[in-house]
């Protein structure tokens, strides 16, 4: 432990200066097009001009346009699952599939080798930032248990495999990593979730965790039943050197009470940005949640602005929208996420919207999904917005509300409301949905002009944990890295309704 410890140490002394974001992401550009000129997506969008430009920037933007995951996978990806040198050179090994938070299924995106390394030298880059925190040796000494989805890949008959990104990342430890990775990769590999965590919460008493990696959501869940599983009073009765909790894939706070009530000592919880498109930011200082851009690590990224230069109401990109620079942002402003990677992604919007916390380094916080922006008539809640509202209501009801749904949806006088469903074990009253639109009024002007215009109330209905989990499972939508959208359609949302209303 000790030994580690000093290597980070002296590793983060003698790191040299880094190059200022805009030429660091003009070298990333530069090389991305180099490798990928060959290819029949680098052919087709003249690469090797893009290269000879004076200003390579302007001159990518005005030859590739804007890809969502439909058009990308339709005109490019689909054919490189069959054939080699599409948008990157070679054929992938690995397709993940999304979480399917957006959409009506879940998205299959391509995994390269390189791309593999990317996400392994972010990961490295973060591990390097950890002395900032002055941790102390026992963590260095402790194991790591990765909540992730099932490791146990399928075979494709074009000769790759898929399945979450997490999976792929676990399939492809080398074998070293077996000394501190838990659960390992025999445990990893169970498909079945209730039957994976029971034999981690089986295993959990032979190992030493110092650190936990996973969606907060699902990690709860397991440390909740390891608890009840082995009769404890708090997971560091069994982890007493449990002291990092690496969150990512959604927004951490409306969690962070019901952690602190399962730890005995306090936890130090880092966010991470890592996605199926990428290891995009992580938390690399001491009492901040913002996350630092990986500039340096194969990836080429822009920026729209979230509002009217770059989006419409609903939250969809304009035919022409505005398009910046890591450069030309601002500090406060928030901006949908455009990548191109060594995954052989081009300028694709990825559906997520971030906001500028500083430029030096550049830092983020995602602040929610472009589709999980609540906008129908006018309402203009963010998920951000929403998170804070649910934090402020379980407060005002000394309880907590870690999962929550709303829909925009037409009642029976044919007039919109906003049909919220809270995770919670508080009873649907009508002060309940009373103080909920009071604090998003409060919090959002727009929605307080829609609540006295088109839309004309909400109504909120509490569900059970087990209600809940009940709902994801019947869905498939349960396992260690699922994500469930936060705003659905109206579609969804009645689907939902019934489901609950069942015996």
């Amino acid at each position: 432990g000790k030994l580690v410890k000093v290597g980070i140490d002296l590793s983060a002394k003698i790191q040299f200066s880094e190059d200022s974001p805009f030429i660091a992401q003009e070298k990333q550009l530069r090389e991305l097009l180099t490798k990928a000129k060959d290819t029949s997506f680098g052919k087709y969008h003249g690469f090797e001009e893009i290269l000879q430009s004076e200003d390579i920037v302007a001159a990518y933007r005005k030859e590739v346009p804007i890809f969502n995951y439909d058009d990308m996978h339709a005109q490019w990806w689909c054919k490189q699952e069959r054939f080699e040198d599409i948008t990157w050179p070679g054929k992938p090994n690995f397709f993940a599939r999304s979480s399917g938070t957006t959409g009506k299924s879940s998205k299959r995106i391509p995994i390269t080798n390189e791309f593999i390394g990317s996400m392994r030298s972010v990961g490295t880059s973060m591990i390097n930032s950890l002395h900032e925190f002055d941790f102390s040796e026992t963590l260095f000494e402790s194991e790591v248990l990765m909540l992730s989805s099932s490791a146990n890949l399928d075979h494709n008959e074009n000769g790759f495999e898929e399945g979450e990104i997490s999976g792929i990342n676990v399939s492809n430890f080398p074998n070293w990593y077996d000394v501190f990775y838990r659960p390992g990769k025999e445990i990893a590999a169970i498909d079945d979730w209730d039957e994976r965590i029971n034999a981690i919460a089986d295993a959990a008493p032979d190992w030493n965790i110092g650190a936990i990696a996973g969606i907060p959501s699902w990690v709860l869940l397991m440390l909740q039943r390891i608890i009840e599983r082995h009769q404890l009073n708090d997971i560091h009765e069994i982890w007493p050197n449990f002291q990092v909790f690496a969150s990512g894939g959604v927004a951490f706070e409306t969690y962070r009470e019901d952690f602190e009530k399962i730890c005995k000592t306090p936890v130090t919880i880092l966010d991470t940005y890592l996605a199926s498109e990428g290891f995009i930011a992580y938390s690399f200082k001491p009492g901040s949640m913002n996350m630092k851009l990986a500039l340096s690590h194969g990836y080429f990224f822009e920026f729209i602005p979230f509002d009217e230069r770059g989006v419409s109401e609903t939250g969809d990109l304009l035919e022409n929208p505005l398009v910046l620079g890591i450069d030309e942002v601002k500090v406060g402003e928030e901006y949908v996420l455009i990548l191109s990677s060594c995954a052989g992604a081009w300028r694709y919007a990825i559906g997520d919207v971030v906001r500028i916390e500083s430029l030096d380094p550049p830092q983020i916080k995602i602040t929610g999904r472009t589709k999980f922006f609540l906008n129908v008539v006018g309402s203009q809640l963010s998920e951000e917005k929403m998170d804070r509202a649910i934090l402020e209501l379980a407060e005002s009801n000394s309880t907590t509300i870690n999962e929550y749904m709303v829909a925009a949806i037409k009642s029976e006088t044919d007039d919109y409301i906003h049909q919220w469903i809270l995770v919670s074990e508080m009873d649907s009253t009508d002060t309940l949905a009373e103080k909920l639109d009071e604090l998003l009024q409060n919090a959002n002007k727009n929605y307080a002009v829609a609540r006295s215009k088109a839309l004309k109330g909400i109504s909120v209905k509490t569900i059970s944990k087990e209600q809940y989990t009940s709902f994801l499972a019947a869905t498939n939508k349960k396992g260690g890295q699922t994500k469930t959208p936060k705003v659905m359609t109206e579609e969804k949302m009645k689907s939902l309704l019934k489901f609950i209303s069942q015996p």
